[in-house]
């Protein structure tokens, strides 16, 4: 089975760890660089539910700008 945690874009990295970071700022949850499973399951719930939130209102106003 291939590796599926293989980014194609490498800049992609970067660019999502930003984005979440964002996230995380956002609904009050300090992440740190790196390392961060001393987070509740609540917390990693909040910025991944945050996250999707954000990705759906930047579809919704690139499709509303068509």
């Amino acid at each position: 089975m291939p590796n599926t945690n293989k980014k194609l874009v490498p800049e992609a990295r970067a660019a999502l760890d930003r984005f979440k970071m964002e996230a995380a700022s956002e609904v009050g949850v300090n992440l740190k660089q790196g390392y961060n499973g001393d987070l509740t399951a609540r917390q990693a719930g909040s910025v991944g539910g945050q996250m999707v939130k954000k990705m759906i209102q930047q579809v919704e106003q690139s499709m509303a700008g068509k």
